[in-house]
């Protein structure tokens, strides 16, 4: 039976493909306050500039390939059994070949209606203020914003709880709850870690072994160790 490899990854495995990471150093989002475009409250107080944000998001999405550190992440599921648990929004995992891949802050590629969060779609082109759900309802972009509820959380701690070996990568650890997954890893599962400038994890009981590169040259090393 293969080993369950569970991942948590962020946007510095996509920033290789050219998609922005979340913030710039100004503390702007693509030169927006994050309070405007990524919370129900902007959403509610200008529908108009978030949807034409995200829109511009689905855009650059669309322009863009996995990168190497994505592929190398497919490959594994040939040695181990993979889930991927991510914070990021972008479809760059399912396009590299990953099976199982379980998306915290939502879908760029998916809107979903304002008045029932269970009906979704699939949505590549630009969504309009005119687009709405069977009832009539506005559709929004299939994303998790700043102050609302996690749902795939749950299903992330369990994965987590089970995993024989955990991968973080490309992620700061600075944005819960996911930051707090690593405290359900079982403490016999060793954590590795995948970042050009690693934070020290605090209270950590794992054994941890630190890769201090960017994703693509840190996957590269990280399979050679698991696989030879």
């Amino acid at each position: 039976m293969k080993k369950k490899l569970v991942v948590l990854s962020g946007a510095g495995i996509s920033a290789e493909s050219g998609i922005q990471t979340f913030r710039d150093s100004d503390g702007l989002w693509e030169g927006h306050n994050v309070m405007d475009v990524a919370t129900p409250e902007g959403y509610r107080k200008n529908p108009a500039l978030v949807l034409d944000f995200y829109n511009k998001r689905r855009q650059q999405l669309l322009t863009v390939e996995p990168n190497e550190a994505h592929f190398i992440l497919a490959e594994l599921e040939n040695d181990f059994d993979v889930h991927i648990i991510t914070q990021n929004v972008d479809d760059l995992h399912e396009r590299a070949g990953s099976s199982n891949v379980l998306h915290l802050h939502g879908e760029l590629l998916k809107v979903r209606s304002t008045r029932n969060h269970n009906y979704i779609l699939e949505w590549k082109t630009d969504l309009l203020d005119s687009d709405k759900d069977d009832d009539g309802f506005n559709l929004r972009p299939h994303i998790v914003w700043f102050g609302e509820e996690v749902p795939a959380l749950e299903e992330a701690v369990q994965l987590t709880t089970e995993a024989d070996l955990f991968l973080v990568i490309g992620t700061s650890l600075q944005v819960y709850p996911a930051a707090g997954l690593v405290d359900f890893v079982p403490k016999e599962s060793t954590i590795y870690y995948i970042d050009p400038k690693p934070i020290k994890i605090p209270n950590l009981r794992n054994e941890l072994v630190v890769f201090a590169e960017n994703a693509s040259k840190g996957m590269k090393l990280l399979k050679e160790k698991l696989t030879n």
